[in-house]
C-alpha cells in the first residue's frame, strides 16, 4: 500500500503525541487494532473514503465500531481525522504509526521466503538467529513460494540474502552459459 506524504506527517504526529503523554505502546495496540480492522472490512475503507457520507455518520460509525475498545487520545485523533476531513487516510496512517513505531522501538521488519512451512519451532530458532545476526529485535514475517525449490531468501530492508535452491541453480545456469561463450 502507498503511503501518502499526508498520511506520514499525521502518524508522526499522533507518534509525537505518544511520546509526550507516555502512552506510545497503548496508541500502537489503537493503531494495530485499526489497522487489523481495516485490512478486514474493505467496505469500511470505501465508507471512509465516499466523499457521499457525511462527517457525522462517519463519526457515529468509528464511534460505534472503536467505541470503548481504544483509547482516549486515538478517540479524539479519529474525531480530528473526521473534521479535517482527512479520515480517508485512515488506513495509511496506522501502517505509517506501526511502521514508525517500529523504527522508534528499535524493531526491523525481516522477510525471508521459504518453498515450504516452517513449523512453529523452525520460526522461533530462525527468529531468535536472526535477532543474533542483526543484534536488534525483530519482526519477522514468513512468505511461502514453493517456486523456491528448498532453502531460503531473507529481505532485510533492500538487502537479500539469497540460499534458494533456484537462486543457486540460476548461479549455476549463468556459470555455465558465460564458460561456453569463451
Amino acid at each position: 500500500m502507498l503511503i501518502t506524504k499526508a498520511a506520514r506527517r499525521y502518524a508522526t504526529m499522533f507518534l509525537e503525541l505518544g511520546k509526550d503523554r507516555d502512552e506510545v505502546e497503548a496508541l500502537l495496540e489503537d493503531m494495530d487494532f485499526i489497522n487489523n480492522t481495516m485490512d478486514d472490512s474493505h467496505e469500511l475503507e470505501l465508507f471512509l473514503k465516499s466523499p457521499i457520507v457525511n462527517h457525522d455518520d462517519k463519526q457515529a460509525v468509528l464511534k460505534e465500531l472503536f467505541g470503548d475498545k481504544i483509547h482516549e487520545p486515538t478517540r479524539l485523533f479519529l474525531t480530528l481525522l473526521v473534521r479535517k476531513d482527512r479520515i480517508n487516510l485512515l488506513h495509511q496512517i496506522t501502517r505509517s504509526y506501526i511502521e514508525k513505531y517500529r523504527s522508534y522501538a528499535g524493531i526491523i521488519d525481516l522477510k525471508a521466503y521459504v518453498a515450504y512451512d516452517l513449523t512453529s519451532s523452525q520460526k522461533e530458532k530462525l527468529h531468535r538467529k536472526l535477532e543474533e545476526i542483526t543484534s536488534k529485535q525483530v519482526h519477522l514475517t514468513v512468505e511461502k513460494d514453493p517456486a523456491l525449490k528448498g532453502g531460503m531468501a531473507v529481505r532485510i530492508n533492500d538487502t537479500v540474502i539469497d540460499g534458494t535452491v533456484k537462486h543457486k541453480l540460476q548461479a549455476l545456469e549463468d556459470e555455465f552459459l558465460s564458460s561456453t561463450a569463451v
